[in-house]
């Protein structure tokens, strides 16, 4: 609690003291309780206490309990002051407190209601002198509570001898009070009323409880002898039973057991598999039919029955098939295909090599889960499917262990349940968005399931059996590698999906997304047709994404305005042109080009890579007279942050050159903003962009709005190397660039870049910060010099070149001075 919040003088901490309202109970003097504090106001009460000595605070019991934020006619005027004993944190915020009751309270006034309640409040101990009628109210109180303990037999024995230990009357009458079960209402009555008045009032309580337990116990003797007798019914029962099975006859539940039985034997399971299996049986056979660990077992064993322990299916091991098959699914995508057929080749030479666990990365729609599905057919195997997204929990990957009710395996197990083969290929699904918390982390659950060398003998915690997943092709996929931990990243071969070109875009729509567009819509051949200058508008002006995915959501609208017009009675085909492309879909929702429209100054194009693919993205900075504070906008992380201090740290240092005042800095504050505010940005690759920004917007030279760039820039000018290329390349063919600046040290990238691309841009592969900006800035404007009396101020984004200043005198070489 800081000092401005508390309106109490801590002088006065003794006499005025933080009140907690409770709910539903009454603390009583001697009595140690736990309480939960989770009401802004009641944390606030609490705060305070514990920065006082010692640590005191005033409880007092609410009057209504549905009230979360009660006022002061709202509570009672009596309650306890008690010391905080001890303070623990819970995981959903909640406080958990332990106090002890010091002394009875009685609330004078309040001295302040916000932020938390403080009242004055004047002590009330009891009396300690004992008249014989206080005497004999004892005697008798001792008593029934003696008997009372003996037959609730919930007092534990410590506080029982504490209770009959105790001397003084009132502090006997609060010990036992805490032990009854007893109303809010005449638990405030206790707490308010006199020595005498309470001792003779616990011991009409006592009394009543006395008999309600008296009459619990005779219901219980007479539940007993039921049982007994349901019990001697069993005995009967399975005395029946024997002499059935000794005259051949056998009942249902026998029946049951020898079917599980035959099931077993038939199911052709591995050794340890086979007696676990028979164990559980054992302990059935033995249960009694309703009994619910019997449910436990039954639902044990038919998991155990129904996974495929032995089960498998045959590889097509035809390489030439399995290519034509790939190709026939998937346009493009050369690596991966390459490596499952590198697989079934090794396959066709090693029968007993081990699954390969591989990783697919790359923007959504790019076909990684579609090509596993494609996998699957290629291999002749099972397909099944696993989505990781969200997923929490450790047990959703090992499963539940068989104490905890409606236990069940985890998502593995249950995947090669419903495959039904012991070597499937295994997807799972957005790996990258796993993710942790209290419950466990399912990433590390994981690390067993796709280690090679591990995954022969996998541990489920519901099966609590050794699981061959060695022969499982396990596929994962994911949008960005960055999130997957470095122990799970190790034993994945990590394939990248770039996004597509332009072409390649064209080809997939005529070969795949068209047939599918007009088979879902009810269409045929022609009644619909799309020319390629329509689809090459579609891939430019109506969609912006490196995956294809929004590319069919465009042709499936088509299709079905398409599908309107026959429906009415059309039979006219409908070919689909750039020039009525605007009817189906509207206008273009992308401007297809450079990022901007003309040659502008402070303003230069970089490229990003994100979950989504490559983009570009346009920087922005200007000036304006101040002081020489930096300003950056546009919700930038720290590693992109100190990339533009980097840039303008390397600006300085190249003032003389690029003609600038050395003081430039002092009297202009400087603000760059990268638009698209709502989306987090991050990463060192646009550290060249903004140096080549800030250096247009000082030197008045505007940036050519054909040049994309990206690299991560130092004090001294080197520009470094950067990842995702690739994307970043395409995303400058797709936005219509003409030429990319890249780092030296990337050109080992470029051989990724397909052919048709390469063609159509132009690299330009740089070291240092000033090739950059030889390359990027257009030519320095001339300085017009106007016949004013006075020069005015130039404008913050054109300051003029400082004159050339005259080269100092060359010194005479003094020979050196041995």
């Amino acid at each position: 609690m800081s000092e401005s919040q508390t309106l109490i003088d801590p002088a006065a901490m003794k006499e005025i003291l933080p009140l907690l309202p409770l709910k539903g109970t009454v603390i009583f003097p001697h009595q140690v309780q736990g309480l939960g504090v989770g009401r802004p106001k009641s944390l606030r009460a609490l705060e305070a206490a514990l920065a006082g000595e010692p640590r005191l605070i005033v409880l007092a019991a609410q009057k209504e309990d549905d009230l979360d934020n009660p006022g002061p006619d709202d509570i009672y005027r009596s309650g306890s002051v008690c010391r905080i004993l001890q303070v623990g944190k819970q995981p959903d915020g909640v406080l958990q407190v332990i106090v002890e009751g010091v002394v009875r309270a009685e609330i004078l006034e309040y001295a302040q209601e916000d932020p938390f309640f403080a009242v004055r409040y004047t002590a009330k101990p009891d009396a300690t002198e004992k008249s014989l009628e206080l005497e004999a109210l004892m005697r008798g109180l001792a008593s029934q509570f003696e008997r009372f303990a003996r037959l609730s037999r919930s007092i534990p024995p410590e506080q029982f001898v504490a209770v009959m230990q105790v001397e003084e009357p009132g502090k006997l009458a609060d010990l036992v009070a805490q032990h009854l079960n007893l109303k809010l209402e005449e638990r405030q009555r206790l707490l308010e009323m006199s020595v005498q008045e309470r001792l003779e009032l616990l011991g009409q309580v006592l009394s009543r409880e006395i008999s309600i337990l008296e009459l619990e116990r005779k219901i219980q003797n007479r539940v007993r002898k039921q049982m007994e007798k349901s019990q001697r019914e069993y005995f009967l029962k399975e005395q029946m039973k024997a002499i059935q099975h000794e005259l051949g006859e056998s009942d249902e539940r026998q029946a049951e057991v020898t079917e599980y039985r035959k099931k077993i034997e038939a199911a052709n399971l591995p050794e340890h598999v086979k007696e676990k299996a028979l164990e559980e049986l054992s302990r059935l056979e033995k249960m009694p039919p309703m009994v619910a660990e019997a449910v436990v077992v039954r639902t044990y064993l038919d998991w155990i029955l129904a996974l495929p322990w032995s089960v498998r299916t045959e590889d097509r091991l035809e390489i030439d098939e399995a290519r034509h098959i790939l190709d026939e699914d998937h346009y493009g995508l050369e690596k991966v295909k390459e490596r499952v057929i590198e697989y079934l080749a090794v396959r066709k030479l090693s029968p007993e090599s081990k699954g390969p666990i591989l990783c697919f990365i790359g923007p959504p729609g790019t076909g990684k889960t579609s090509v596993g599905k494609s996998i699957a057919r290629a291999l002749g195997r099972k397909f099944v499917r696993v989505s990781l997204g969200g997923v929490r929990d450790e047990a959703e990957i090992r499963g539940h262990r068989r104490t905890y009710v409606g236990a069940l395996p985890g998502r593995i197990v249950q995947g090669l349940k419903q495959a039904g083969s012991k070597n499937p290929v295994f997807m799972l699904d957005e790996i990258d968005k796993l993710g942790i918390d209290f419950r466990g982390d399912p990433s590390a659950a994981l690390l067993e399931a796709l280690d090679p060398e591990q995954n022969h003998a996998f541990s489920d915690h519901y099966l609590e059996l050794a699981l061959d997943l060695s022969e499982v092709m396990f596929i994962a996929t994911g949008n960005i590698l960055d999130t997957v931990p470095p122990a799970l990243r190790d034993r994945m071969e990590v394939i990248r999906f770039a996004g597509y070109t332009e072409e390649e875009k064209i080809k997939i729509a005529e070969h795949f997304l068209i047939p599918k567009q007009r088979k879902t819509n009810g269409l045929k051949a022609e009644h619909v047709q799309f020319t390629d200058e329509a689809l090459r508008r579609i891939a430019r002006e109506y969609t912006r994404e490196a995956g294809v995915r929004n590319m069919e959501r465009e042709m499936g609208a088509i299709c079905r305005k398409v599908a309107t017009e026959v429906a009415r009675g059309s039979e006219k085909p409908v070919k689909v042109t750039i020039g009525n492309l605007h009817k189906y879909l509207g206008p273009p929702r992308f401007r297809f080009g450079v990022a901007e429209k003309e040659d502008e100054v402070g303003a230069s194009t970089g490229l990003v890579y994100t979950e989504m693919g490559g983009d570009i993205v346009s920087i922005e900075a200007t000036l304006m007279p101040g002081d020489g504070e930096l300003t950056l906008t546009g919700q930038l992380g720290d590693v992109m942050k100190e990339s533009a201090q980097a840039a303008l740290s390397y600006v300085r240092s190249r003032a003389r050159r690029l003609g600038l005042a050395e003081d430039f800095y002092q009297r202009l504050d400087v603000h760059i903003h990268v638009p698209a505010v709502a989306v987090p940005k991050d990463g060192p690759s646009a550290g060249i962009t903004m140096a080549v920004a800030l250096a247009s917007a000082l030197t008045g030279r505007t940036v050519k709005r054909d040049v994309a760039m990206t690299g991560e820039i130092t004090l001294r000018g080197r520009v470094l190397p950067i990842g995702g290329l690739k994307e970043k390349v395409l995303a400058a063919h797709r936005a219509g660039m003409r030429t990319v600046i890249l780092p030296k040290e990337n050109e080992k990238d470029l051989n990724e870049i397909p052919e048709n691309v390469r063609r159509r841009l132009r690299f330009v592969l740089v070291e240092h910060m000033d090739e950059v900006l030889a390359e990027s800035l257009g030519p320095a404007k001339e300085q017009v010099v106007q016949p004013t009396p006075a020069a005015p101020v130039p404008p913050a984004a054109y300051l003029p070149p400082r004159p050339p200043q005259p080269e100092p005198r060359k010194q005479p070489e003094v020979p050196p001075v041995s």
